[in-house]
């Protein structure tokens, strides 16, 4: 079901019981941005959120303006709903913290947990084999950095309750998300037997299940749109668990439908009398003397006005198109003065009152 800025009035979150949300997306639509407003608009009901990044670009430390994440969970953020601009709920304010996943720290991590190498693990590192494994033997990578992703979505503390009441990961681009969360099904089938299979086919078991939702970023454009509905099947086929579509970097109407409608006639005349009446032609009332002072303005005008019709249509296009889906689809706006603090804040706010927390 498509939600659109009109209908954001309904505030009833639609991934009740989802505690692992993935957000993939083409290169450039912004996916680490609304990743962290995501975990952001999470958090604000008074929850406890983790925002886990695995490309080590570091881009979740760019997003909220502090230094580089070492590899452990650190407390990047507190948030209210107020702080979204929203009526203040029961709930005070919750807790955003973050983990840059490095890849050498998580293997030694793996093999202490499953095979107690301890020093001798160490010692691995040291003679260049988590390098090695890490770079060349197929998939382990991505079986660490999905591992320590779910991992955290299961963890509980000493009282029993789940440590985290959801994660968010910033996952790898839209064309190759599905691989890169499929990985594990590969392994399990490898390795028979032993710690391998066995954490393999656990971390599958989380990835999906209802707990987790796969969101895909994209902007009102041909090819981001295209790689998301071919992202979506490929989930599908894969039976992972598709969530919903973030439309981003959305620009608003400047023309109404009617001038739309109307831009491609002869309106030369038309326009030249509406700026004379604006009073771009001075205080003279001559026509031949308001005519001769707007006509510098008509056609860049007329081309501006001929330009954003044609990007009306080809968004209404692709929105076609993702309706195709019939997804829970969020509008969130392109911010003119780029996304600062106060940005993500407020796209945490959008997120929040379109339903996608």
């Amino acid at each position: 079901m498509a939600r659109t800025p009109g209908q954001a009035a309904r505030r009833d979150p639609d991934w009740e019981g989802v505690r692992l949300h993935v957000v993939s997306g083409k290169g450039g639509t912004g996916k680490t941005t609304l990743a962290a407003a995501l975990a952001l608009a999470l958090a604000a009901d008074g929850g406890r959120v983790l925002l886990i990044e695995v490309e080590g670009r570091q881009g979740i430390a760019e997003q909220f303006g502090i230094a580089a994440l070492p590899y452990e969970e650190r407390r990047i953020a507190s948030v209210s709903r107020t702080q979204l601009g929203l009526p203040a709920g029961e709930d005070g304010p919750g807790e955003v913290l973050a983990l840059a996943i490095d890849t050498e720290q998580a293997l030694l991590e793996y093999l202490e947990m499953f095979y107690k190498l301890g020093r001798a693990g160490k010692a691995l590192q040291k003679v260049g084999f988590v390098d090695f494994a890490t770079t060349i033997a197929p998939g382990v990578r991505d079986v660490l950095l999905t591992g320590k992703a779910c991992e955290a979505a299961r963890r509980k503390g000493p009282d029993g309750r789940r440590r985290y009441d959801a994660v968010v990961m910033d996952a790898p681009p839209t064309g190759r998300i599905t691989r890169f969360l499929n990985v594990n099904s590969e392994v399990a089938g490898l390795a028979r037997i032993g710690p391998i299979h066995t954490q393999a086919q656990a971390v599958m078991r989380v990835l999906r299940s209802p707990e987790t939702a796969v969101h895909l970023v994209t902007l009102l454009e041909e090819m981001p749109v295209q790689e998301t509905v071919d992202g979506i099947a490929e989930l599908h086929e894969a039976k992972l668990p598709v969530g919903g579509v973030m439309v981003n970097m959305v620009r608003p109407p400047v023309l109404d439908a009617a001038a739309v409608a109307a831009v491609d006639g002869d309106h030369r005349e038309d326009v030249a009398l509406a700026l004379g009446e604006a009073g771009l032609g001075g205080r003279s009332r001559k026509a031949e003397t308001v005519r001769a002072a707007v006509e510098p303005l008509l056609d860049p005008l007329l081309e501006q006005a001929r330009e954003h019709a044609e990007r009306v249509e080809l968004e209404r296009e692709q929105r076609a198109d993702l309706q195709q889906l019939r997804l829970p689809t969020y509008e969130l706006p392109l911010l003119g003065e780029g996304v600062d603090l106060g940005g993500l804040y407020r796209l945490a706010g959008e997120l929040k009152r379109q339903g996608a927390a």
